[in-house]
């Protein structure tokens, strides 16, 4: 429940933008900054809740932070200024910033290890369809209400979710007895692992969240030039995937993992498909626009994927650290996303309400530039071992040397070893 809202808060700004900005008198970098307060704020408070869902449980840190949202939402929807509604989002993201974690680290608490990319799967499935509530549900009850009112409907649900929290979801304290005494946070940010893989995850979820969760409505408008029933339409579709997308990365890292292989590559496929997808909606390939924004909707969910890597690298004791210092990068990047797009969209100005397409295409095009730079840095141990085996192989040595050669060779000669880094073991 608690995650349900948390991804409810971060994508119902995509359907209210239009009426918030006319409401408000915001601008376009306005209205990113707004909205990706949330992301910032969120980000920051990732270290600190992450130490303490190690130390206190996930029960206590969930329901008093979301006491702290509930008051989020209530400031939100009596808000008439910007700096007010400023205030408020990132009250909201304050509240919510556990959701994710918290419901990581009681799977990791409570479930066989085997299992918790499998369980991280189901949460975030579930919590997605907060997004899907975003779109088509939402707009029917904003038929019949205002924004404003929404937002009082949220905050007695955040409140009561809380309460709920506390007084039915049990503790289970971590054996911290037996963890070893180096495990703590510097542990995670001395990790090569874990700088190998966050540039990537980062570039690749943050900008998933910051596209479905604002600037997939204003492209779809402007570019697209869908009315709104189209638009909500093509929003809800994106959030069922989005919700599909989760289940399905929690069944493929589960069964890739029982196979012995790690769920890195996973990523990089994931990583590569949605470099593919955005320059399709760049360079405007003929393709219908609901196929690239639904890979753009499903790298949302591939934080399944990242976190089941992060929990192969750490011990349970250090898996709050771990996750929460992943999620600063995640959030912290949609927060950069989110605000530099719209940094970027106001360069251009509006024909007749409307961005120019190139506009959209400049900021989108940055964005994949540094995603392939990440995937990059991402594949470096593997390009090393290519090109270490390829040095080393019989059919590249010259061929008065191979004539020399005993020709029998055993299996055991044909390994090629691997230079002892640091990221040797994966």
């Amino acid at each position: 429940m608690g995650y349900y809202l948390s991804y409810l808060f971060r994508t119902i700004n995509g359907l209210i933008s239009g009426r918030l900005s006319a409401d408000a008198g915001l601008g376009t970098a306005d209205l990113g900054l707004l909205t990706s307060v949330y992301f910032l704020v969120f980000a920051a408070a990732q270290i600190p809740i992450g130490v303490l869902l190690d130390r206190y449980g996930p029960r206590r840190v969930q329901s008093a932070l979301f006491l702290v949202a509930a008051a989020g939402a209530g400031l939100f929807a009596t808000s008439t200024d910007f700096l007010s509604l400023l205030v408020a989002r990132a009250m909201i993201g304050l509240g919510v910033a556990a959701s994710l974690t918290a419901g990581l680290k009681a799977i990791v608490l409570w479930f066989p290890r085997e299992r918790v990319a499998l369980l991280n799967g189901y949460m975030i499935m579930l919590g997605s369809l907060g997004a899907v509530t975003a779109t088509a549900p939402a707009e029917q009850l904003l038929a019949w209400i205002s924004w404003q009112q929404l937002f009082v409907l949220l905050a007695a649900a955040t409140g009561a979710t809380g309460v709920l929290i506390y007084f039915l979801v049990p503790e289970r304290a971590s054996h911290s007895s037996t963890a070893p005494s180096q495990a703590t946070l510097a542990s995670v940010f001395c990790d090569s692992r874990f700088w190998r893989i966050a540039p990537l995850s980062a570039t690749c979820v943050g900008s998933a969240w910051s596209l479905q969760g604002l600037w997939a409505s204003p492209w779809l408008t402007d570019v697209d030039g869908l009315d709104r029933a189209s638009l909500v339409g093509q929003l809800l579709i994106m959030s069922i995937v989005l919700s599909g997308g989760a289940f399905l990365f929690g069944m493929m890292v589960h069964h890739v993992k029982r196979r012995g292989f790690g769920p890195e590559i996973i990523l990089a496929i994931v990583a590569m498909l949605f470099i593919g997808a955005e320059l399709a909606l760049t360079l405007r390939a003929p393709l219908p626009s609901i196929l690239p924004w639904s890979v753009v909707a499903i790298v949302g969910a591939a934080t399944v994927v990242s976190f089941a890597v992060i929990a192969d690298y750490f011990p349970s004791e250090l898996v709050g650290r771990a996750n929460g210092a992943l999620n600063v990068l995640h959030f912290g990047w949609a927060f950069l996303a989110q605000c530099g797009t719209g940094l970027i969209l106001e360069q251009w100005s509006m024909d007749d309400g409307q961005r120019p397409v190139v506009a959209y295409q400049v900021a989108f095009g940055l964005n994949v530039a540094l995603q392939m730079a990440a995937l990059a840095w991402f594949a470096l141990p593997w390009l090393r071992r290519l090109i270490w085996w390829l040095g080393s192989s019989s059919l590249f040595m010259p061929s008065s040397f191979a004539d020399g050669t005993e020709p029998v060779v055993l299996y055991e000669q044909t390994v090629v070893p691997v230079p002892a880094d640091d990221d040797a073991e994966w």
